[in-house]
């Protein structure tokens, strides 16, 4: 029997109602049995400062340790401005620094978001994939999921209700079990 694909999940959203973090509990609820799927809150990981990088704030190193022990990554962005959310990059920046300890360094990534226009993220997440070249992180190409009109595919409570975006998510969560299964061998 094959090792379960350990995957992180978090969402580059503070909100608590967000539909990026929604779209991470209905990753929960739809993964596939060959992966267990971890989410982790960056809502304590401060400001980068590069003088603190010889004194990691504990966030950020359990952030670093828990990214370490992932066999992939689900990255839920929502999109500011046309582009990366602060709070995503800022969590990116954390973890491949100092120079030389790059967290990030040669892991799977799956890219997901959700938004209330038209464009379900699309440019976010094209911007975040340019910093997963610098970071030398692998991103799965396809499929992609980009939620447009966000606010008709949850209910009051927050659970994905759109068939069709659940069903894709069923798939990216399938593909990217098997993206990391040929990406690096399981132990």
């Amino acid at each position: 029997m094959e090792k379960k694909i350990k995957i992180l999940a978090f969402a580059g959203s503070l909100r608590k109602q967000s539909y990026n973090r929604a779209l991470l509990q209905a990753a929960l609820e739809l993964a596939p049995p060959t992966c267990n799927i971890e989410i982790f809150d960056l809502k304590n990981i401060p400001l980068y400062n590069q003088d603190e990088e010889q004194n990691i704030p504990t966030a950020v190193q359990s952030l670093k340790e828990k990214v370490r022990a992932a066999d992939a990554l689900l990255i839920a962005t929502p999109e500011y401005s046309y582009s990366i959310p602060g709070v995503l990059k800022n969590a990116l920046d954390w973890g491949s620094r100092p120079y030389g300890d790059n967290a990030w360094n040669n892991k799977p990534v799956a890219l997901i978001g959700a938004s209330m226009g038209m464009m379900g993220s699309a440019r976010a997440q094209y911007h975040v994939r340019q910093v997963f070249v610098s970071l030398n992180m692998h991103a799965l190409n396809k499929p992609e999921l980009m939620v447009a009109t966000a606010q008709d595919k949850f209910d009051a409570s927050g659970r994905l209700t759109d068939s069709t975006t659940r069903q894709k998510m069923t798939e990216l969560l399938k593909a990217l079990v098997e993206y990391t299964r040929r990406h690096s061998p399981i132990e």
